[in-house]
């Protein structure tokens, strides 16, 4: 029997690919940016490449906890004698000789004169007499001054995201403070006056308020300033004062629900009035409406109203936009193949992505299952997943045991 044509398929629906093009094609990076003490420095980006003030290591010191010596003196085959040791902080004052060797732990400075060092579970100690087993060469263990990172040498480029790494890095260096990209302000608000806060009672025909706390949630993973303002009644002149609001203050606008073309509220009279908006029908499932545009001087994007739909099309859409505005270079996201455990109905028309917990078999092999029901106001199928099985516009159905495209899920859904 020939599959029916998903009802929602059509063919003036844009890829989801075309549309982040066009949408990156419309922002540009902040052009502003700020210096901040490097306590606060994490996950803001770097607004100019940074040089070393001084070597990485900024002496020869040690790789291993052991003994530094001469290699030389291991030609005479006889036990060295113990003058002393250099501890991280407390280095050996003294001089090298002649058939000597001092005890050195990992990372202390190698004295002057010393060229080698073996770890400590490679030699014999009798008190002050040290029989080496010889290392494979001259330098052995031995981390030498400028290595790693000259004095002069670059050691972030501009437009790193600064993580664990880079702050250990910049400490490195020395560095206290560092110039950085402003954080994008992204302004957002719910409407309805179906919608209700947390902790309250609903009356019939009520729900919560949930969108925004998901919104809210993958704007922080995204590091950007964001400004809540709530719940917006169905009010024309209150949407409009609330969309005035946000522009002023944010450099995107951000809302979900109220998109779609037949929607009967007004928050898509209000955006036609107030902006340069364009609605869009995607081919992407969950999350076909979609709308973009301008408010003054801030971007807006409107997302579906579906909970899912509205952190799929974020993740797909709004993610990178936010990234090229606070000046990071785009990156394609880690994808890979994996077995796909169970049957998947699908008709061909949009782009799916399904929610799936990725795993591994005995033998090491990559698998995958579907969350259970995929329907776009199932938030759970988010909150269970940990990646996206992602169905292309073409497939159909997907047999039990068939090879699928996963996408494991970034830092903002995690």
């Amino acid at each position: 029997m020939p599959m029916k044509a998903d009802p929602c398929s059509q063919p003036s629906l844009m890829h989801p690919d075309e549309a982040i093009i066009k949408l990156l094609d419309q922002v540009m990076p902040l052009d502003d940016s700020e210096m901040v003490q490097l306590p606060y420095a994490l996950g803001r980006v770097l607004a100019e490449d940074l040089a070393s003030s001084i070597d990485l290591p900024p002496f020869n010191n040690s790789a291993m906890d052991g003994y530094a010596f001469r290699f030389e003196d291991l030609a005479n085959n006889e036990p060295l004698i113990l003058i002393g040791q250099s501890f991280a902080g407390h280095p050996f004052e003294g001089e090298a000789k002649p058939n000597t060797c001092v005890r050195i732990m990992t990372g202390a400075p190698v004295p002057v004169g010393y060229d080698t060092v073996q770890m400590q579970e490679k030699v014999i100690a009798n008190e002050e007499l040290i029989s080496i087993e010889a290392p494979k060469a001259v330098g052995a263990n031995i981390r030498y001054r400028g290595e790693e990172v000259k004095t002069g040498g670059k050691v972030l480029s501009s437009g790193t995201q600064i993580g664990a790494a880079e702050m250990g890095v910049l400490a490195t260096i020395g560095t206290s403070q560092v110039r950085v990209s402003r954080q994008v302000k992204v302004a957002f608000f719910s409407t309805g006056d179906e919608l209700r806060p947390v902790g309250s009672e609903l009356a019939p025909g009520q729900i919560y308020d949930s969108n925004r706390y998901s919104i809210q949630g993958l704007l922080s993973r995204a590091n950007v300033e964001w400004i809540d303002l709530g719940v917006i009644e169905d009010d024309p002149e209150a949407i409009r004062n609330a969309f005035r609001t946000a522009a002023a203050r944010a450099d995107m606008v951000l809302t979900s629900g109220g998109v779609s073309v037949g929607d009967a509220d007004y928050t898509k009279q209000v955006l036609d009035e107030e902006g340069e908006i364009t609605f869009w029908k995607l081919a992407i499932k969950p999350g076909k409406p979609f709308a973009f545009g301008r408010l003054g001087d801030a971007v807006f994007c409107g997302l579906p109203g579906n909970p899912v739909s509205s952190m799929v099309t974020f993740y797909k859409l709004v993610w990178p936009l936010i990234n090229k505005m606070q000046g990071l270079p785009q990156a394609k996201p880690l994808q890979m193949q994996a077995q796909l455990k169970g049957c998947v109905r699908k008709h061909p028309g949009r782009v799916e992505y399904q929610r799936g917990i990725l795993s591994h078999d005995e033998q090491g092999q990559a698998q995958v299952c579907i969350t259970g029901g995929q329907g776009s106001g199932m938030l759970t199928s988010m909150s269970l997943a940990n990646c996206f099985v992602i169905l292309s516009q073409e497939q159909g159905d997907v047999a039990d045991g068939s090879l699928v495209t996963v996408e494991p899920f970034n830092s903002v859904l995690c």
